[in-house]
């Protein structure tokens, strides 16, 4: 088993990522080399557990821990209020206190909910990720963004609550079936233009391979390349105050409108997918971004059968009115990220609400 940690540091806080082949069967060891409580509660969806549940469990139990499984069901519905309250509730029960820590097992909707319980559990215990989904291991396992959705948007309650430890194992995602492994690459695509040009042509059509699929050493480097991506960005401006981390929601103020107007139909990555189309036809008007790099990321999206229009059937005028929910609108201006170039992006404040109109229009 191999199993390479990176350094994720900030003001305030410091932890490691282990990326590798089987990392999931040493969790309990790792866990106990960075935590002292005994007594663990488990966080995980029905398909979580039927996979991984038991193996965990054993695993923390082999180091003494009491660990205590906590099944919700799957989906961005389980993300409310309610169910953390039910779970607060069976943590009080199982005998959990502030001496505990809480484990997310399983993808970003875990990893949210499962977070958002340890930042306000006790006033805050430690919380330990075990991402299960590409997706989740290169981006929403890392940061210590938690939280829930209300209805009038997504994560409009949370906290930032760092993690103690993130272990991704790659072995994890064998399991998972092509559509729910491209929700991934969605994130790393969008990695890709706002910060490395240089893996944005490894990933592309017209390259020889393509990175990452070639084997599993290559996907192992491709994870940690993107964790190390995000891990800079969030330790440069951990509570997103400074504008470097707001880079991070390229295409997502448009992704999370369709999320909001379809009902959570789509899933986050398809959903992010169209929205970064949306988002380089804007930067092709406000940022200089050429018709042909647009092309290029359609292109590339397509390569890893991301959608890149929206469905006939979904009502744009929807997602226009679900875009002024977005949490990056502050007094009511409009923070929009766009791309001039592949490998930068940057906030901007040119952007209108007219400007993001047309942009659905064209999806």
């Amino acid at each position: 088993m191999n199993s390479d940690a990176i350094e994720i540091s900030g003001s305030g806080f410091r932890y490691s990522a282990l990326v590798g082949d089987g990392s999931m069967a040493k969790a309990g060891e790792f866990a106990r080399k960075v935590l002292s409580g005994n007594r663990c509660a488990i966080i995980a969806d029905e398909t979580s557990v039927r996979l991984f549940g038991d193996r965990i469990s054993e695993s923390f139990t082999a180091e003494k821990f009491s660990p205590h499984l906590v099944r919700i069901p799957a989906g961005e519905k389980s993300k409310s209020l309610t169910q953390v309250e039910r779970i607060c509730d069976e943590l009080i029960e199982a005998g959990l206190d502030r001496s505990s820590f809480v484990v997310g097992l399983g993808g970003g909707v875990i990893g949210d909910i499962s977070g958002f319980v340890a930042a306000i559990f006790q006033r805050g215990i430690p919380h330990v990720q075990i991402p299960t989904t590409l997706l989740a291991m290169v981006d929403s396992s890392i940061g210590g963004k938690t939280g829930v959705n209300l209805d009038a948007g997504k994560n409009l309650i949370g906290a930032i609550h760092h993690p103690a430890l993130i272990i991704a194992d790659v072995k994890a995602l064998e399991s998972l079936p092509p559509k729910e492994l491209r929700q991934g690459y969605a994130e790393i695509i969008k990695h890709a233009i706002i910060r490395d040009a240089e893996m944005f042509r490894a990933l592309s059509p017209r390259a020889k391979r393509q990175s990452g699929s070639d084997s599993k050493n290559g996907f192992v480097a491709l994870i940690r390349r993107n964790i190390a991506i995000k891990a800079r960005i969030v330790s440069a401006d951990a509570r997103e105050t400074s504008g470097e981390r707001a880079l991070l929601n390229f295409g997502h103020t448009v992704g999370h409108a369709i999320e909001r107007a379809t009902n959570f139909k789509i899933p986050h990555g398809d959903c992010i997918s169209i929205g970064m189309v949306a988002a380089c036809g804007i930067s092709t008007k406000r940022a200089g971004l050429s018709s042909r790099e647009r092309d290029d990321v359609v292109a590339l999206l397509k390569r890893f059968q991301l959608p890149t229009q929206l469905p006939a059937e979904v009502d744009r005028e929807r997602v226009a009115a679900a875009v002024v929910h977005d949490k990056k609108f502050l007094g009511g201006k409009i923070r929009f990220v766009v791309t001039p170039r592949i490998g930068e992006a940057h906030l901007s404040n040119d952007v209108t609400m007219e400007d993001i109109r047309e942009g659905i229009a064209e999806l």
